[in-house]
């Protein structure tokens, strides 16, 4: 809704930034509580809540205009929503083994670019229809569905340690080096994900001169094709016994593919467009294997506090890369922002590099 939103409210580049990374920036303070909570009290409760609040704060969102009573609205959506991240992580680690751990995350992990799909293909005709109010309504109305269903489905799993004490545990996931150092690299490799194809329909749109509809079917096949991305990381994964092996060759491939994008940034549109769906979709295939990788360095009965602690990080850093990128290219150049953007995932596969097996 990027464009119609600029339009209608007369926003900024760095402003749309900004709104697009709305919901990381406020998922910030409640990732970790929400992992604590999930620790807690279990998977059930805690996403049932988040979310039912989540799409409470998107159907508000639908009735207000300006920049700041949007960035409230959505900051305060992504804070309530976040609550999925440590309840759904954490259930399927509860119910499946090792050896198939890889592969049912990435399958989790596909509720992103599918979500992403759908909307790329439903949004633009009901914001046509209906304005950008309608746009809101309908997600929030998705994100109260979601809350219903959870409520239904979700059972916790078996447990997978003993009870045993503490002293059966790995260290507190605050203090565990092999978390933080994860959570950093994970940290740099979302840069691409997040200004690639998050820019993705603004830069066809506004750069070179496609319509909305058009850019907005770009970003669905990248969406698309991500998918299967995403599960092809996670049965790698499962087939070599290592998470960070996948994760690190990704890591080099988003690189290089983000690097020949920004070369290409010029070219006819048909030279450009599938090496700008490839660095999408390398960018979008990681996120599971980050996630394995957690959850199994804390262990069960710490999971949900890990994956809070690391998508703190993830979604800290990300929250600051749309409205940085957007500053960037206002002040330089498309081919400028992207070519930093490039250098992040090259930086994480060095901060991963050390990480052992």
């Amino acid at each position: 809704m990027a464009p119609f939103l600029r339009a209608r409210d007369r926003l900024s580049l760095a402003q749309t930034g900004v709104l697009i990374s709305s919901s990381l920036l406020g998922s910030i303070v409640s990732l970790f509580p929400w992992g604590l909570a999930t620790d807690r009290r279990g998977e059930r409760v805690v996403l049932f809540i988040g979310l039912a609040l989540c799409g409470a704060a998107l159907i508000a969102a639908g009735t207000v205009h300006g920049f700041w009573p949007l960035l409230g609205l959505l900051s305060f959506a992504g804070a309530a929503g976040a609550s999925v991240q440590s309840a759904s992580g954490r259930a399927v680690l509860h119910w499946f083994p090792t050896a198939q751990r890889g592969l049912a995350l990435a399958i989790r992990q596909t509720a992103i670019p599918i979500s992403g799909f759908v909307i790329a293909v439903v949004l633009p005709p009901i914001v046509h229809a209906g304005g950008t109010r309608w746009g809101f309504m309908s997600m929030g109305i998705a994100c109260l569905a979601g809350a219903v269903l959870g409520l239904l489905v979700l059972r916790e799993g078996p447990r997978a340690e003993p009870a045993e004490g503490t002293a059966t545990l790995g260290p507190v996931p605050v203090r565990d080096p092999r978390i933080w150092q994860l959570s950093v690299g994970s940290s740099l490799l979302i840069a691409p994900q997040l200004c690639v194809a998050g820019f993705t329909v603004l830069y066809l749109h506004d750069h070179r001169g496609m319509t909305a509809g058009a850019a907005a079917a770009v970003l669905a096949v990248m969406q698309v094709l991500a998918i299967g991305g995403r599960i092809g990381a996670g049965r790698w994964s499962d087939v070599v016994a290592s998470r960070l092996r996948p994760l690190r060759a990704i890591a080099l491939a988003a690189f290089a593919f983000v690097t020949l994008m920004t070369l290409l940034l010029d070219a006819p549109l048909p030279i450009l467009i599938p090496v700008l769906v490839v660095a999408g979709v390398l960018s979008m295939s990681w996120n599971s294997l980050s996630f394995a990788a957690v959850v199994e360095l804390a262990g069960h009965r710490r999971s949900g506090t890990a994956i809070g602690l690391q998508q703190t990080l993830l979604n800290g850093s990300g929250a600051a890369y749309p409205g940085l990128f957007g500053a960037l290219v206002a002040a330089s150049s498309w081919h400028v922002g992207f070519a930093v953007v490039a250098l992040f995932p090259l930086v994480g596969w060095r901060v991963l590099r050390t990480l052992p097996d």
